[in-house]
Parts: C-alpha cells; sequence; structure tokens
C-alpha cells in the first residue's frame, strides 16, 4: 500500500503494519480498561461510606446481596469451639504495622427460624508466639447476642498457592486463606458466603483496624491508563515516522 501525499509517500511494510495492527488496540484496550477499574473503584468507595452510614439487619435472606462494607446488625450466638485463624495476617495497628499475627474467624449462629445458618465474623487481630506449635488462646462468650460489624469478603491472595490446610479434627484451625467451599466442608453448606467484620467498640474482639480494601487507588489506575494510552501514541507514531519518506525530485525524472 503506497499513499503519496505532495512530496511525500506513505508506504508501510506488511511486517510493520501488521504488529501496529496486533499491538494498537490491545494497548487501547489496556487503558481503556484501567479507567474502568477507577471508576470501580470510586463506586466502591462511595458504596463503603454509604454503607457505614445506615445500619440494616442482616438475615440468611439478603447475606449475600448486601454491599460490601454495609453496616449490619446480626442476632445469634458465637460458637467457641469451631474457630480459625487466618495465617500470615500482619498487623494493620498503626503503632506497630507488620507484626506477624492471625486473624480470628468466628462462626456465629443466626437467630433464625429458616434453619441452623451461621457467618464467620472476624473478631480481629491476634499476635503470633515464635513458637508455631503454641497458638494464642481465642475465648469468646457463647450466650445469644445482638452484634454490629461491616458485610465484607474473605481475603483472598494475589496468588494462591495450595490449598488452605483443612484439618477436620483440630480446632482452631490455622488455615492460609481459605475459599467458601473449603470452609462450607467444615462448617456444612448453611455456612453464610460472607463475613462480619466486627466493630471496633463490639465485645469479644481484638485488634481492630478496618479500612476500606481497595486495592490501587483510582489515581493509580488513571495513572496506568495515561501509561498505556502514551504507549499506543508512541507506537502510532514511530510507524508513521519509519513508514513516511520524502520524495527526491531526481527520483521522478525519466
Amino acid at each position: 500500500m503506497k499513499l503519496r501525499v505532495g512530496s511525500y509517500v506513505f508506504a508501510p511494510g506488511w511486517a510493520a503494519s501488521l504488529v501496529t495492527l496486533l499491538l494498537l488496540p490491545v494497548l487501547i484496550w489496556l487503558g481503556c480498561w484501567q479507567l474502568q477499574r477507577a471508576d470501580e473503584k470510586r463506586a466502591l468507595m462511595a458504596q463503603a461510606v454509604q454503607g457505614k452510614q445506615q445500619l440494616m439487619s442482616l438475615t440468611q435472606g439478603n447475606a449475600d446481596n448486601l454491599p460490601r462494607y454495609q453496616h449490619v446488625t446480626v442476632t445469634g450466638h458465637f460458637d467457641g469451639v469451631r474457630q480459625i485463624l487466618l495465617d500470615n495476617m500482619p498487623s494493620t495497628d498503626p503503632q506497630h504495622p507488620g507484626v506477624p499475627g492471625y486473624r480470628v474467624l468466628t462462626p456465629f449462629i443466626l437467630d433464625s427460624a429458616q434453619g441452623n445458618f451461621s457467618i464467620l465474623v472476624d473478631r480481629g487481630w491476634v499476635r503470633g508466639t515464635p513458637d508455631r506449635n503454641q497458638l494464642p488462646v481465642v475465648t469468646v462468650n457463647t450466650d445469644v447476642r445482638q452484634l454490629q460489624g461491616l458485610m465484607d469478603e474473605l481475603p483472598r491472595p494475589g496468588i494462591r498457592a495450595g490449598d488452605a490446610g483443612i484439618q477436620s479434627e483440630h480446632w482452631p484451625q490455622v488455615l492460609n486463606y481459605p475459599t467458601i467451599a473449603e470452609l462450607r466442608s467444615l462448617y456444612g453448606n448453611n455456612l453464610l458466603s460472607r463475613i462480619v467484620l466486627l466493630d471496633a467498640e463490639q465485645p469479644d474482639g481484638y485488634e481492630r483496624f478496618w479500612s476500606i480494601d481497595i486495592g490501587f487507588t483510582p489515581e493509580r489506575h488513571i495513572g496506568y491508563a495515561v501509561q498505556w494510552f502514551g504507549l499506543a501514541l508512541t507506537l502510532l507514531i514511530i510507524y508513521l515516522i519509519v513508514n513516511i519518506k520524502r520524495i527526491e525530485i531526481s527520483e521522478e525524472r525519466p
């Protein structure tokens, strides 16, 4: 293909054209995807702010549909035996960030006439011990109560290596990023798929510094989008510069 404009001709080779046609849409798509992720993060932040301002009653019927970080209240009692210690969970306390320890997940049996439903309550962080065989003691009052907290999802790693390490006859279980399917093998199918982050002023909790976990900020995503669009523009400019040539007058003489 040749396109002449005045004393310039645009005559790209097939290899350069193929590479540009393959890469350019990908770079543009990546930029648009980052902008979309920025919008999603803004929506999640707004949702979290709105959810904290309104207290809703949690039931087995709405647990899976409530938005993340919705402030909820629920009535029932703790199962003080079958507790979980989430491994590889550092402290988020600004006074000693990054100290190794566990997050304590305790089943909370809902006061319900529709079945023996339960939801895991994250009661906060406890410090680990130098001896990995010596686990922290995590007791809890099992009387009927009404508690408050924030709806959330199970923690997920960037890359998950292996399974959670479930042992059916040992409590508390020390688990590494369990999935809801793995947890239901322990507690049964009536375990709800979300968790509740126990409010800081609620009793029977440990260290709690809850924050909105959105990963990269919207500004970070926008920065990445600018980079992808910049690469797309650079690719297009290089493609044009390399394949545009000026025709010398001597070349046009017979």
